[in-house]
């Protein structure tokens, strides 16, 4: 397989600003679902709040997982202007964020 070639997940783990209420979360996960109709080359997104019992996510609670076709397709994504458009709205909410693209691999046992 090339490089750049092949489904990539591209993973956001956030930190929300304190003050930020579930209800602006809720309103900005749903504007970020909306972009996967809106962005050609990506073609899935889930989220998930942490509900681990270990308790070690830092503060970053929430996940948002969005799928591509290839990395060029999260090149296309970046710059996209809706993309840069919620961006600019998600960035000023965040206390912190992570983000990991990754080639999901299986292993062969």
């Amino acid at each position: 397989m090339e490089e750049g070639k092949g489904e990539v997940k591209h993973i956001l783990l956030v930190k929300f600003k304190d003050g930020v209420t579930e209800q602006q979360i809720e309103e900005l996960t749903k504007q970020f679902a909306t972009l996967v109709h809106l962005v050609p080359s990506m073609k899935a997104f889930k989220w998930g709040k942490d509900v681990s019992i270990e308790n070690m996510h830092q503060g970053f609670t929430r996940v948002f997982e969005s799928t591509f076709e290839s990395t060029e397709g999260i090149a296309e994504y970046i710059d996209h202007p809706d993309h840069v458009a919620f961006a600019n709205r998600l960035r000023p909410q965040m206390e912190n964020y992570l983000v990991v693209d990754y080639k999901p691999t299986t292993v062969q046992l």
